[in-house]
This record gives structure tokens, C-alpha cells and sequence, in this order.
């Protein structure tokens, strides 16, 4: 069994300036650009824990909760929450810090689910070290993270029956 590594370990956080080139039609920061920004967190935080390449798999969920607009300093936080022989879920919080609001605290504008696995050179799964949660916020965390696991495999798995089905009725 290869040697855990706390929760800790994989924090990563990014912040940046939204300026025009962000903008969509209605004047407001685009999805897109956020969600690009989440990724690349994301894949930083599965890369750190993982100890090398490690590709998106899936987006469980994303949460848009304000509005973005141009001139806020947002900060995109994330880190694993759950690991399994070679995939990792990790946990994104997106903050902004208004512009025209000084001295208020940053705004949650948004969450995010990810899953990534980490792979070797040729692009083959490998095998991660376990999360360990090392507060009672990531015990929390890594027990939500199991659920939507666990949530997507019985998805997958009732899907995959009802196209069977429906290919018997074909024939």
C-alpha cells in the first residue's frame, strides 16, 4: 500500500483579474472563463497529490451562485477530497473580491466537482496515494466525495441497463 498524504498537501489556489476579454454579451464575466479556470486549478491540485500527470475524467457538477464581473479578484481554491486506485475527486470554491467593494470579504460565486486520474507517460492509468482528511472539514468532504461516487456508478450502471433493454427490443 503506497503511503497516504493529507488533504493539505494538495491545496492549490489561483487568483486573477477578470478584465474585458472575459466578458460575455450580457456584461458578466462568460461561464466558460470560469470554468477553464476551474480546471486548470483542478488539475493542478489532482497533478500535486498525484506527484505527476493527471487528466480531467469528469465534472460532477459545476455551481455558478453571482455573478462575475470585469475588474473582481477571483481566487479559485482547491484540493482532493476522496482518492481511489488511480482517480481523485477534487473539491473547487471560487471567491471574488468585488472591485467597486473594498474591504468587504470576498463573495462564493461559485463550487465545483471534479474527477481526475492520473496517468503515466503513455497516457495509462496509475495508481495514487490515499487522501488522508486532515481536519473534520475533510472528514466531511471526503464522506460527500464517496456519495457522489457512488451516485455516478449507480448513474452509469442504470443507463447502461436501459440501453441494453432497449437493444433486446430491437431485435
Amino acid at each position: 500500500m503506497t503511503e497516504g498524504r493529507p488533504t493539505a498537501h494538495s491545496q492549490v489556489t489561483l487568483s486573477r483579474i477578470m478584465t474585458a476579454v472575459d466578458v460575455n454579451l450580457y456584461g458578466s464575466v462568460h461561464g466558460g472563463v470560469i470554468m477553464k479556470f476551474i480546471d486548470d486549478v483542478a488539475g493542478a491540485s489532482a497533478a500535486r497529490h498525484s506527484g505527476g500527470i493527471a487528466v480531467t475524467a469528469a465534472i460532477d457538477e459545476i455551481l455558478f451562485l453571482e455573478p462575475v464581473r470585469v475588474g473582481d479578484l477571483v481566487h479559485v481554491y482547491a484540493q482532493v477530497n476522496w482518492t481511489g486506485r488511480s482517480s481523485m475527486e477534487v473539491g473547487v470554491t471560487v471567491r471574488a473580491e468585488r472591485w467597486d467593494q473594498f474591504g468587504t470579504d470576498a463573495v462564493k460565486v461559485g463550487t465545483a466537482y471534479l474527477v481526475f486520474v492520473a496517468v503515466d507517460k503513455d497516457g495509462q492509468p496509475r495508481t495514487v496515494n490515499p487522501v488522508i482528511p486532515d481536519t473534520p472539514k475533510n472528514e466531511r468532504r471526503f464522506a460527500e466525495a464517496q456519495i457522489r461516487r457512488a451516485h455516478r456508478l449507480a448513474s452509469r450502471e442504470a443507463i447502461n441497463k436501459h440501453r441494453s433493454e432497449k437493444q433486446e427490443g430491437r431485435t
